[in-house]
């Protein structure tokens, strides 16, 4: 955001889809954004349009006013933060938002480590392409203050936030059980896809079926085409759909349930990756009952 020629500064660490995604929507809000990631170059084409690539995450955090960090678990976000604790210890830290979805436990270990509590977790609802256009939407945890001035990124990134509370694992807890709803339908609709056509139905018909009838969550309808006849090579792969379900699982066994239903969908993401499709879009899950049709 550009007000009187003041830019907000921002370091974006993790250049997956969903943080190229966030890098560009940032940049395109008129922040200064700077980036790193493991592998360096992942963010050539956005340097070209202004994004500063830094060679550490220590580098394009020391100036910033926020960091936000889009890492794949809790291994990764704790090996940055890690990294990050070579900022000096003393004055102003950036505020951390972690945007990546981990554990809850997790996440509050990383408002722990963060001076003065000013963190923030901040996942996502909706894919790269809903970030990209402003469309997706933002759960918000921890220190209300952090929260508060970063409103300008909440504002500018996102079609909307909601502010869960003070402790940032009900943020993560959420989401994950956004995510455990999103994998179970897409489990269930491949069912349902395969069977259709292994019942003789055409593509198109499947296709015009599934778009109209109102079982068919509208979350769902983004990834219809791909499970009926893709390739698979969406953004959300089958061993990060695998590791959401067993996260929201053991936020459930950790408050006294069980839930067989998610043992199953996880077992099947975790099948999914097994069996070469790790890299593929959860979609891809659809591959192991036409596998065993064959």
């Amino acid at each position: 955001m550009a007000i009187g020629g003041w830019q907000m500064r921002i370091a974006v660490l993790g250049m997956g889809r969903m943080g190229r995604a966030l890098a560009q929507r940032l940049l395109g809000q008129h922040f200064a954004v700077t980036v790193w990631n493991r592998t360096p170059g992942r963010a050539a084409d956005l340097v070209g349009d202004g994004v500063v690539e830094a060679s550490s995450p220590v580098e394009a955090a020391r100036d910033a006013e926020a960091v936000l960090l889009s890492l794949a678990d809790d291994q990764a976000v704790r090996e940055v933060m890690g990294r990050l604790a070579a900022l000096e210890p003393t004055g102003d830290w950036p505020i951390v938002a972690d945007m990546s979805t981990v554990s809850p436990a997790a996440s509050r270990e990383l408002r722990d480590l963060v001076p003065g509590g000013r963190f923030v977790a901040a996942p996502i609802v909706g894919g790269p392409l809903a970030v990209v256009v402003g469309k997706a939407t933002a759960l918000l945890g921890g220190d209300r203050g952090a929260v508060e001035r970063l409103e300008a990124v909440w504002r500018d990134a996102f079609a909307g936030y909601s502010y869960c509370g003070e402790d940032p694992g009900c943020a993560v807890t959420l989401k994950l059980l956004n995510n455990y709803l999103l994998m179970s339908g897409v489990a269930v609709v491949a069912e349902a896809v395969a069977t259709a056509q292994a019942a003789g139905f055409g593509e198109d018909t499947v296709r015009d079926m599934l778009f109209a009838w109102p079982t068919v969550a509208p979350a769902l309808h983004n990834r219809l085409d791909d499970i009926i006849g893709g390739d698979h090579e969406g953004w959300f792969t089958t061993r990060l759909g695998a590791k959401d379900v067993r996260l929201a699982r053991e936020v459930a066994e950790a408050a006294g349930l069980d839930l067989p239903i998610a043992r199953l969908v996880e077992r099947r993401y975790e099948e999914a990756a097994e069996r070469g499709w790790g890299d593929a879009d959860i979609a891809a899950i659809v591959e192991l009952l036409r596998e065993r049709r064959r």
